[in-house]
């Protein structure tokens, strides 16, 4: 229940107050962070867009991290309709706090069509079921982590490889993550669209360090924020099952990590791809 009640209010936070013409309102959980989540930036830019768009399903955004969001104010979301055609419509949002741009996003909608098909296939990984649940990977660690272990999350995180906060040696440049919505959602396409968005800037740029031996999610004496999000929706899926999420990193260069990501159902469908380059500095000791 406690998930459930979790990932409502992830809902509730997409659900955007309309305060004027192409204009939206978005909030931020009470959560002490020091600056707004990434994804919950680009899922509510999402959702602006395609509160204008009357007909078509998203099928790419571009997005870039401009400055670090403050929690403790809303998010202003300025819709630009820059196109409305026949088969697709276009749409860039602009996120201002402070009476600046924080983060820009550009997004395409398409009617739906029939064309050619083929996919890589998915990788051939345990089953999400078989693998130890976020809170049993991290029970041994919550002294390090404090308050933020106990509290219910919205999603579910089964990692296949080795988990983030036990890494101590190079790995190959590979990671495979199975993710769900932690509860049921909605029968509504571009919530499922925008609660992948969220949970896609989770764990991709943690992927650039596989290679370097270093420890995941702060453990690490390195400055890390996503620079830059790309997304392309393939096919139908649901954030409220199973979705592999097979990641990789072909460079880590200039303080600058790239990571790649395929997320498949369940079934084996290759459903969104991700793209995303982060900032990856180390510090001084």
């Amino acid at each position: 229940m406690a998930a459930q009640e979790a990932l409502d209010e992830l809902v509730q936070l997409l659900d955007l107050e309309a305060i004027e013409v192409n204009i939206f309102r978005g909030t931020s959980p009470d959560e002490h962070r020091q600056r707004v989540f990434g994804g919950q930036v680009a899922a509510q830019a999402l959702m602006a867009a395609a509160r204008t768009v009357d007909v078509g399903d998203v099928h790419s955004l571009h997005a870039y991290f401009l400055r670090p969001g403050d929690p403790d104010i809303p998010i202003l979301y300025e819709v630009d309709r820059i196109r409305d055609g026949r088969s697709f419509t276009t749409r860039r949002v602009v996120a201002i706090q402070h009476g600046r741009a924080i983060f820009n996003l550009s997004a395409s909608f398409h009617v739906t069509e029939e064309g050619l098909e083929h996919a890589f296939e998915m990788p051939d990984v345990p089953d999400p079921e078989s693998l130890p649940d976020f809170a049993t990977l991290m029970a041994p660690h919550a002294n390090q982590v404090g308050d933020w272990f106990l509290r219910p999350r919205p999603i579910d995180l089964r990692y296949v490889d080795q988990f983030p906060l036990t890494r101590d040696t190079p790995l190959p440049p590979f990671a495979n993550v199975w993710v769900r919505a932690n509860g049921a959602l909605p029968d509504d396409p571009i919530l499922h669209a925008c609660i992948l968005t969220y949970l896609s800037d989770m764990t991709l740029l943690d992927t650039t360090l596989l290679p370097h031996g270093v420890a995941g999610f702060g453990g690490a004496n390195l400055m890390a924020a996503s620079l830059d999000h790309a997304m392309w929706f393939h096919r139908p899926f649901r954030a409220d099952e199973w979705l592999l999420y097979a990641q990789d990193t072909p460079s880590t260069s200039g303080a600058r990590g790239l990571a790649r990501g395929s997320i498949y159902t369940h079934d084996g469908r290759l459903a969104v791809s991700v793209v995303q380059e982060g900032l990856i500095r180390m510090l001084d000791s």
